[in-house]
């Protein structure tokens, strides 16, 4: 179920959220700062390509908590404020039908995911 979920998610936008989250990683990693940014910005372009079956989790990482929070901080300005808006569009009009509700959901999850990217890890 999730392969028809995920193949239906890739034709009706799925496929052009990953690829703003891919244009987002390019332009992070044009300078050497941007580099982490840009790295995580790419494993949020996977999950915005497949979200069905994946699972976000907090990660044991060796960045602390302090240092996850200034990061998320810095993507806000970079890029997550708008593509966290671009989620929270989608989702608001995939979620007036019954039958959107699974893909509105899935963009709620990638939204609250594009706010805060650091310290997750993707399984």
């Amino acid at each position: 179920m999730n392969i028809f979920l995920n193949i239906i998610w890739v034709v009706f936008g799925g496929f052009m959220i990953a690829v703003e989250y891919v244009i987002s990683s390019v332009l992070l990693m044009i300078t050497i700062i941007g580099i982490p940014f840009g790295l995580q910005t790419i494993k949020l372009a996977a999950v915005a390509l497949w979200p069905f079956g994946s699972k976000v989790v907090a990660s044991p990482s060796s960045m602390g908590g302090c240092l996850n929070a200034i990061m998320d901080i810095i993507w806000w300005i970079v890029g997550g404020i708008p593509i966290a808006l671009t989620h929270l569009f989608w989702g608001i009009i995939f979620c007036l039908t019954i039958v959107g509700l699974p893909w509105g959901f899935q963009h709620f999850k990638l939204m609250s995911l594009a706010l805060f990217p650091f310290g997750k890890t993707i399984v």
